[in-house]
């Protein structure tokens, strides 16, 4: 469960993290940089593929400024992997309600 988030700060099971973070269900990928700073592709995410969840959730900052390659929106659709891709304080809303219920992993980016 997701405990809190503020701009550059989040707080996952009581333990607090300062960097962009991935969370799958058994772990946490920590300081999670993308390739293109603001873009998010397939390469920044190759082990989120492998892992095959139900729904891949997407933090794209504070104000939303990161975005999501269409060719990676090509990918998740043909793999059959749901994506909900909101402002960060909005898809920690979203992981907390549904990750109980489904393979989720959330990408999350912090700050901007």
């Amino acid at each position: 469960m997701i405990d809190e988030y503020s701009f550059g700060s989040i707080k996952v099971n009581g333990k607090k993290f300062t960097g962009d973070i991935i969370i799958y269900p058994d772990k946490i990928t920590l300081n999670w940089r993308r390739e293109q700073g603001h873009l998010m592709t397939q390469v920044d995410i190759e082990e989120v593929l492998e892992y095959r969840p139900e729904v891949l959730i997407v933090g794209t900052g504070a104000y939303g400024l990161m975005k999501i390659d269409y060719r990676l929106k090509g990918k998740l659709k043909k793999l059959e992997i749901g994506l909900m891709a909101r402002k960060t304080a909005e898809a920690v809303e979203e992981y907390n309600k549904i990750y109980k219920d489904k393979k989720v992993i959330c990408a999350l980016h912090l700050t901007c």
